[in-house]
């Protein structure tokens, strides 16, 4: 079996790994996996996780499970759970290969094998390598740290047995007992100084029930997961490489057959201007410092879609950033760039004003409308052209009129000239104020001979801007987002939410060219000159609101070069 020959397969050590055991026929089916728990909505850190156990998957003919770790029943959510299969599917779903999931819309669970877990645990208490403690999580701790063995590690195999039990039938309080592999508490790596294998809570389960009150430890569910599973190549993150031992130990005790599950590791995407710990964006939520978890500030999944970055781009960026086993910090531009460059050869181009001020072109006939041609994209020589409508009342953005320019100002000012893109040129002759002294509108003549793609449209000006025919235009809400954070590394230095950007949104009532009232999503979008742009769920027939999913410009360049 080979290496699919898709246009973007990348190359890294775990791929290696999976290639050589391909070549020598050491599985007859790769077969990875997704297991993440569903506490939380998953984040731009899971989308590297996602793409490279699904991209192995889909490069070596495999196949790779989503399972929820759902051991943990206190913050465990079906609303989790709907949520992290609504973000590997879009993630995934369109990448062109059908067998990459046996369970595209239904995951497998931890849960499911509840019974088998406990099957296996007696076995190992019966096999004498496991015990029940009576000894607190404080002092459970503080013994492993010593190396220093409990003093119920000696139960006989016969008592272990009848307590294990009475913990499953609901005889002791949170906390009495828990069931502890019996390895060696003088080991280097403390996971193997006899870890807990599973503790009490008598919680409810948001798929059991309250079925059980004892509950697996994530070391011991994940093992026998993935073999139940026939998982061949468990890819975890960096801070797991200590637990491997742990994995081999349970494997090795169960005398389970082989071929077995071997465990990998990589470093985990660190990446500036955000965090990605579940703690912090939970707070993020909980304290309404943003909208929800798919607030498009957020790096969550939701909040990247929701923003407007497609699928193809953040599998672009995960594969792009690589795989390796050295943590390190991700610059957010790379991602922006992933984004442009994705968008800049897909996007189509539309005319919006986001600050309207009119303009009164005073030798333009009143009755006068004319239709303008505009390139669709100028990267894509298939997109073709699109008519815009033209007439003497305009509007155009306020930033591109200043009335006491610097010097180097090239857009519009009392007295002069610059190009309306696609059209003409037109020349500042008189600037009109409310009684406080806001520039209300401008009045400007029109140079008839300067039409673009004229005969006669050979003049030259500096400065060209964007407008739309007022009379002609949509209007529609524009949400201006921008990075959450204004440092690069909010985590470092004091109370992360300290460093929240106070501009991280802006919205505004934006006028738009009338081609954009047949807008409709997925598609995606440049509004010339101020970047690419989504329409959002809150749209409505009546009302158009759009997301500026990225700038056309990396505007935060300059302030990294300051920091």
């Amino acid at each position: 079996m080979t290496a699919s020959t898709s246009t973007l397969v990348p190359s890294d050590f775990i791929r290696d790994i999976v290639a050589e055991d391909v070549r020598t026929g050491k599985y007859k089916l790769i077969h990875t996996r997704f297991p993440p728990e569903p506490n939380g909505y998953l984040h731009i850190g899971h989308a590297k996780s996602i793409c490279l156990n699904f991209g192995i998957a889909r490069e070596f003919g495999g196949i790779c499970n989503v399972r929820m770790d759902d051991t943990n029943p206190t913050k465990e959510e079906t609303e989790y759970v709907d949520s992290i299969m609504a973000d590997v599917r879009w993630l995934v779903d369109d990448w062109g290969a059908s067998h990459l999931a046996l369970n595209r819309n239904t995951p497998f669970y931890a849960s499911d094998y509840f019974d088998r877990f406990y099957e296996c645990a007696v076995e190992l208490v019966r096999k004498n390598k496991a015990f029940v403690c009576d000894m607190t999580p404080e002092e459970t701790d503080e013994y492993r740290r010593l190396g220093k063995e409990s003093p119920f590690r000696n139960r006989s195999i016969e008592e272990n047995l009848d307590l294990f039990a009475r913990m499953k039938a609901g005889e002791f309080p949170d906390g009495a007992r828990t069931l502890r592999a019996k390895i060696d508490m003088s080991a280097p790596n403390v996971w193997l100084r006899d870890p807990v294998l599973y503790r009490i809570r008598h919680a409810s389960h948001h798929r059991t029930g309250d079925k059980w009150c004892i509950y697996p430890m994530y070391d011991w569910a994940h093992t026998l997961s993935d073999y139940i599973e026939g998982i061949t190549h468990s890819v975890c993150t960096l801070e797991f490489e200590v637990h491997r031992p742990l994995y081999e130990w349970i494997l090795d005790a169960l005398e389970v057959p082989r071929p077995r599950p071997h465990q990998y590791e990589f470093a985990r995407l660190n990446l500036t201007y955000t965090v990605m710990s579940k703690r912090k964006l939970i707070q993020l939520v909980n304290d309404k410092l943003v909208n929800g978890w798919d607030d498009p500030r957020m790096l969550t999944i939701s909040g990247l879609r929701r923003r407007g970055v497609t699928a193809s781009a953040l599998r672009a960026f995960a594969y792009n950033i690589g795989i390796t086993k050295y943590p390190s910090m991700t610059d957010m531009a790379v991602l922006e760039h992933t984004m442009r460059n994705e968008f800049n050869r897909t996007a189509a181009r539309r005319l919006a004003v986001l600050r309207p001020i009119r303009v009164v072109l005073t030798n333009y006939p009143a009755d006068r409308v004319e239709e303008v041609d505009a390139v669709n994209n100028p990267e894509d020589t298939n997109a073709g052209t699109r008519k815009i409508p033209f007439s003497r009342e305009l509007f155009i953005d306020r930033d591109d009129f200043m009335e006491t320019p610097p010097s180097k100002y090239f857009r519009l000012r009392p007295g002069g000239e610059v190009r309306l893109k696609y059209a003409y040129i037109i020349k500042c002759d008189e600037v009109v104020k409310d009684n406080a002294g806001k520039v209300t509108e401008l009045r400007c003549s029109v140079d008839f001979e300067s039409k673009s793609g004229g005969a006669t449209s050979n003049r030259k000006v500096k400065g060209t801007i964007h407008w739309v025919s007022a009379a002609h235009a949509i209007e529609a809400e524009v949400r201006l987002y921008d990075r959450l954070f204004t440092v690069s590394e909010p985590d470092v230095g004091g109370d992360f939410k300290t460093f929240i950007n106070p501009h991280s949104l802006e919205v505004v009532t934006a006028k738009c060219e009338p081609a954009l009232a047949e807008a409709r999503p997925p598609e995606r979008y440049q509004f010339e000159r101020l970047g690419y742009f989504a329409l959002d769920p809150d749209s409505t027939p009546d009302k158009q609101v759009w997301n500026r999913t990225i700038t056309l410009k990396d505007t935060w360049a300059k302030e990294a070069k300051k920091t």
